[in-house]
């Protein structure tokens, strides 16, 4: 056994291998809101432009790559990004039409990210991970983890983030009485503005970490950044008052609150004579969104608040943000949980509940799935959202493709509609309308291929569709479920210059296959070989159906034990990675030396555990592996055709599971 299988995670330089290098056709089409084809729409596709004919269409041969990022311009029209990966055009086609929004006299583009800080594990990570910001080379290093998301930035006419830290040199010597604080070096300030930032909120539970001393090394820094800013100061009055940001021909009042004072003595929020964050009480949102519209301001609120990790904001967090709406905000943006949560147009105003992380060092499974909100303000007016699709890798904002887009965007799509807003398509992105109307939609049946299994995934089929029936074989029942891990297709495992760090290793691997199907490859010096996920499952549901599913290559006759390992309720993090038991799951023998798929059923466990995990123990020199994931099921079996809707989970389901292996088609009506 591995004593501290933990430290061995990307043991050798990660590059994919073997892809294919031919070229292959492309095509799409491009439209305006009125859906008119759009003519002469310039298209850079990496290295390679082509333009769209009368009828919108443009057709280009690509060369293959890892990732594609295709920009959209056209004079009178705001620029528009797109990013796929290569199984996402596998069909020759972009996945959904793209609609381009016009610009017109008083309109704004805002562009809104959640969460940030660039202090500790990017300076000091965890696992054996690299360093992502070094003391020698703050300056550039902080711009590389903002690199691949500074293009979707910096389209906007203003740009909109949660700076969750403190900013300074050196970390102040006396903090606030709490278990978490964070410190960013004052290069961050510098690399938000270079990526396109234009504003940062300081109403939150972190600006007022190192106290009086943080806070004012952070305004002072904030002062000669470029960076707008407001939501804390060095009293109550500064602490509330707003930003003033003048955009074509409009006076937003930019405002940030947090929603709790805090247990800790001296609390995060400002008072009449101490610094701190701006107190989010009813009270105050309604004095200081009513006095922004007395001075002919629009306000713009940005609250912090809820809870961690949850899919709903809280009640008090939906009456504040909605009684701002009533007193004369114009939109209302909210961040805290560090996952993404579902929107709401509210008397033609837009709510987004939780924002999500944007540039955030946490290592929990569901933390790194978020996005860039888009917001075309006509002055007062909400004219229309789009919702581009974050992955953190690594760390760092890169724009979500492949598995990740689906997650993502079938979240914010469920989560929306529970309160009556739809989310459209715009090629890789989300679109909400500012409309009454219900959105018509269109039934299309699907064929879903199942070979001697019983487990399929449902990544294939597009994420802004509904399934509406099931249909499987005669005396077959069906159930569904969600993954629970990140990347374990290997598709985009190294891309954006970032490793994927949610899985580790015990020996070196590399990243294979061509450019349509990728895979781990990995050689060890030792007879057995440790694979599995890198930290603990946080947030799962106890007692619950799972099945560890994967794919392996490895000579007939290797031994492959799959096993659960949790942290329990009062134990260290640390011990449990280095002590806690490895329960046995199962043990199976490799039966050829082919691919081989292994759906592994069994249940998380009950009581006493906080958090779990999977691992693989492989009896082998060299494997391959492919498609690991831990899936989480949400209904039961069933035999109806509609499939159960008892929570939000099942409609965002990505895998379908069957009572017994099938082999065959598997028939679903899709809503779109």
């Amino acid at each position: 056994m591995i004593k501290k299988p933990y430290l061995s995670f990307l043991l050798l330089s990660l590059t994919a291998i073997n892809f294919s290098t031919l070229a292959f056709p492309l095509s799409g089409q491009v439209f305006n809101e009125k859906n008119k084809r759009l003519q002469g729409v310039q298209i850079t596709i990496n290295s390679k432009q082509t333009a769209t004919n009368k009828q919108g269409k443009f057709e280009i041969d690509l060369d293959s790559a890892d990732v594609y990022q295709f920009t959209f311009q056209k004079s009178g029209y705001y620029t528009s990004v797109h990013t796929f990966n290569a199984r996402e055009l596998a069909d020759g086609k972009i996945p959904n039409s793209v609609t381009m929004v016009a610009k017109v006299p008083n309109r704004t583009l805002f562009a809104f990210g959640g969460d940030v800080m660039m202090g500790r594990r990017y300076n000091q990570p965890k696992f054996d991970n690299s360093v992502l910001i070094h003391e020698q080379t703050k300056e550039e290093d902080t711009k590389a983890v903002l690199k691949h998301i500074k293009p979707y930035m910096q389209l906007a006419d203003y740009a909109v983030v949660n700076l969750e830290t403190q900013v300074a040199d050196h970390k102040p010597t006396e903090k606030a009485p709490k278990s978490v604080t964070f410190i960013s070096p004052p290069e961050t300030l510098n690399a938000l503005t270079w990526a396109g930032i234009d504003y940062v909120t300081l109403g939150n539970n972190h600006t007022f970490d190192y106290l009086d001393s943080g806070l004012k090394s952070t305004l002072e820094h904030l002062k000669h950044s470029g960076l707008g800013y407001s939501g804390a100061g060095h009293n109550e009055e500064t602490a509330l008052a707003p930003y003033s940001a003048k955009l074509n021909n409009s006076d937003y009042a930019m405002l940030g609150y947090v929603g709790w004072e805090g247990s800790a003595r001296p609390s995060q929020t400002a008072s009449p004579n101490k610094g701190g964050a701006a107190h989010g009480t009813m009270e105050n949102i309604t004095y200081s969104v009513s006095q922004a519209v007395k001075n002919k301001q629009l306000p713009i609120v940005q609250y912090h608040g809820s809870l961690e990790y949850t899919d709903e904001p809280t009640g008090v967090t939906e009456q504040r943000l909605k009684s701002a709406i009533d007193q004369g905000a114009v939109m209302a943006v909210a961040h805290h949980p560090h996952v993404a949560q579902g929107f709401e147009v509210y008397n033609g105003k837009l709510i987004a509940y939780s924002m999500g992380n944007f540039v955030f060092d946490q290592y929990f499974y569901s933390t790194p799935h978020s996005f860039v909100l888009y917001v075309w303000m006509d002055g007062e007016d909400f004219h229309r959202a789009e919702i581009v699709p974050v992955y953190l890798q690594g760390y760092k904002p890169t724009p979500a493709i492949g598995n990740n887009r689906d997650i993502t965007m079938k979240r914010l799509k469920t989560l929306s509609a529970l309160r009556g807003t739809d989310m459209l398509a715009s090629g890789g992105h989300g679109v909400i309308q500012n409309t009454t109307d219900k959105v018509k939609t269109k039934s299309n049946k699907h064929r879903l291929e199942v070979n001697n299994s019983n487990l399929a995934p449902l990544f294939t089929l597009p994420w802004q569709a509904s399934v509406e029936q099931i249909q499987v074989p005669k005396n077959t029942s069906y159930r569904l479920g969600s993954g629970l891990t990140n990347n374990g297709d290997f598709e985009n495992f190294v891309s954006f210059d970032s490793p994927e760090r949610g899985w580790w290793s015990s020996s070196e691997y590399e990243i294979a296959g061509d450019k349509n199907n990728k895979y781990l490859s990995a050689k060890s010096g030792d007879e057995s070989h440790w694979f599995g996920m890198q930290n603990f499952r946080r947030v799962f549901k106890p007692s619950n159906p799972m099945t560890a599913t994967f794919r392996i290559k490895a000579p007939k006759g290797t031994g492959v034990k799959l096993y659960w390992q949790g942290r329990k309720t009062r134990q260290k993090f640390q011990e449990a990675l280095e002590q806690g038991e490895k329960h046995l799951v199962k043990q199976v023998e490799l039966e050829s030396n082919e691919w081989q798929q292994f759906n592994v059923d069994f249940n998380s466990p009950r009581i006493g555990y906080r958090s779990y995990r999977i691992l693989l123990e492989i009896d082998a020199e060299a494997f391959e592996l492919d498609d690991i994931d831990l899936v989480e099921w949400q209904t039961a079996y069933t035999k109806d055709s509609v499939p159960p809707r008892v929570n939000h989970q099942a409609k965002q389901a990505t895998y379908i599971g069957f009572q017994k292996s099938i082999s065959g088609s598997v028939n679903l009506v899709l809503s779109e």
